[in-house]
């Protein structure tokens, strides 16, 4: 039981680094689709391809496919995260199963 505490520990801690992390992208997020198919990404990209910007600038956001992708993950991604929360898990109060047997188990105790 030790390793489940362990890596369950792991994995909630990294799980909330990550979700801050992303929590924070959302304004990003929510910028570059407003950008996508603008009138200024149109702008942009009639100018990248006239070759008036500058060669070393990136163009990432210029791509047809970069922002939709990334857009496209992140809908995904909030998909997945509502599904594990609808469906995957009943709360531990909820749980008739809540509280572990010690008696039953083979791991490791202590």
């Amino acid at each position: 039981m030790e390793q489940h505490l362990d890596r369950a520990s792991q994995a909630v801690m990294r799980l909330s680094a990550a979700l801050e992390d992303y929590s924070e992208a959302q304004e990003a997020l929510h910028k570059l689709e407003a950008y996508y198919g603008s009138d200024d990404w149109k702008q942009d990209f009639a100018a990248d391809e006239q070759g008036r910007l500058p060669r070393d600038l990136r163009r990432g956001v210029l791509s047809e496919d970069g922002i939709w992708n990334l857009l496209e993950d992140n809908r995904t991604l909030n998909t997945r995260m509502k599904e594990i929360i609808d469906n995957d898990h009943e709360p531990l109060e909820d749980n008739d199963d809540a509280a572990p047997d010690a008696g039953d188990s083979d791991d490791e105790q202590c």
